[in-house]
């Protein structure tokens, strides 16, 4: 299975890298914009969206590819550990 994440924290990208791993999913993490993400997003299983840290600018691009894919988008409004946890317990399991 395959997540793009993407908002959070810089500092926690580890950290999220190891829980989906622990959850047996491939993760890519965009925290900030840097160039065309929309080239970068590939076809994951579906798209995870921290809302309370992320540019508009970024939904938006995101939502588009979610759309033309026809990905599940997965949106929480914190970008903890626990957060992140919870929504892969209850997609992943």
């Amino acid at each position: 299975m395959s997540v793009v994440i993407v908002g959070g924290n810089e500092g926690m990208v580890c950290q999220y890298e190891g829980i989906c791993k622990n959850y047996g999913c491939r993760v890519k993490i965009f925290v900030k914009e840097s160039g065309a993400i929309r080239k970068k997003l590939g076809s994951p299983d579906f798209f995870i969206l921290f809302v309370n840290t992320v540019s508009h600018k970024m939904v938006r691009s995101m939502l588009q590819e979610a759309k033309r894919n026809k990905v599940p988008v997965l949106r929480c409004h914190g970008s903890s550990v626990a957060a992140l946890q919870e929504l892969l317990s209850e997609h992943c399991a």
